[in-house]
């Protein structure tokens, strides 16, 4: 192609990435910024053509002075992007949570609360397990923390070299169990409802059997390291499920679908936070929860000291220390 055809094709895509920089220089959340870094990939294949081509020089400089004033941009946006994920993480989830509270309250007591009541009911009335849970399930739960198995939370021994595979396998299970807590908010908050007592009479019957089975020592070492993550993901993303239902049983003024468009904004964001629970749960699960090297005592201090920091962040972290909350 002769450089007169490139630059007639081009010319006006160079002028608009031109004013694009210009208005980027001056304000980083300037409109068109979130096109950007494509448009900054094809101002590097045009260089690159140019050159492949032998353009004249002039033409290459040209755009080789917009391709370098795009580097700076697309890096200076990329650490603004870095700085909002972390203030989001060390603040703004938090804030977010309790401002939220009355959700996160109702979604806890469901949750927490069938998990515990039914947790004591199996203890009392072992019988109760084969109501909820299959003879073979719970055969299989058994073997996975029977004390002269050897291993803890899987029904065989495994190889060091294949908890990276677990790993991945914790984390594509528990975020299917959050996501159907949160999805199922849109029938109303009812199917939110619905997940948050069954998981937690689903964890309460194990629970309950494992401790009267006298597996006790090896379940709860077992799950005390992650569960501060983990029970606590799921209980957060039950509460933006029943969000999304509040939304449409008391939109208030709005339509329905502007409400949901409202709240969702919020449900997104907390289901954010509950991603980085669960990853934090899963390689805990995989690198320590599974390991029967330590003292079930080092166990249990650790996943105290875990559970702290959980309801510490969760309750502190991001707070203003001029203007109450």
């Amino acid at each position: 192609m002769k450089q007169s055809h490139f630059e007639h094709r081009h010319m006006a895509e160079w002028e608009q990435f031109s004013l694009l920089l210009d208005r980027l220089e001056r304000d980083r959340q300037a409109e068109g910024a979130a096109h950007f870094p494509a448009d900054y990939r094809r101002m590097c294949q045009h260089l690159a053509l140019a050159r492949e081509r032998g353009y004249s020089s002039f033409l290459i400089d040209s755009l080789q002075q917009q391709v370098l004033r795009g580097h700076q941009q697309l890096y200076r946006h990329r650490s603004q992007l870095g700085a909002n994920a972390l203030g989001f993480i060390l603040a703004g989830f938090p804030r977010l949570v309790r401002e939220q509270w009355r959700f996160v309250l109702a979604a806890s007591l469901m949750f927490f609360g069938s998990l515990i009541v039914f947790a004591g009911l199996v203890y009392l009335f072992p019988e109760l397990v084969y109501n909820l849970i299959p003879v073979e399930q719970v055969s299989e739960i058994q073997s996975m923390y029977d004390p002269d198995a050897g291993h803890l939370g899987r029904s065989v021994e495994r190889a060091a070299s294949e908890d990276w595979a677990m790993f991945g396998y914790y984390i594509t299970h528990n975020i299917g169990i959050a996501f159907q807590t949160f999805a199922s908010g849109l029938l109303f908050g009812l199917g939110s409802a619905f997940f948050l007592v069954y998981n937690g009479l689903m964890i309460g019957a194990v629970a309950g059997h494992l401790t009267h089975m006298g597996y006790g020592q090896t379940f709860w070492s077992f799950v005390v390291g992650h569960s501060a993550f983990e029970l606590t993901a799921i209980a957060l993303a039950g509460a933006a499920g029943l969000q999304l239902g509040w939304a449409l049983i008391a939109p208030g003024r709005l339509p329905r679908a502007e409400s949901l468009l409202l709240m969702a904004r919020k449900s997104v964001l907390l289901i954010c936070g509950v991603m980085m629970f669960l990853l934090i749960a899963a390689f805990i699960e995989a690198y320590w929860s599974s390991r029967t090297a330590p003292a079930p005592l080092a166990k249990y201090l650790v996943g105290a000291a875990l559970w702290v920091l959980v309801a510490v962040y969760l309750l502190f972290a991001g707070r203003s220390r001029h203007a109450p909350e």
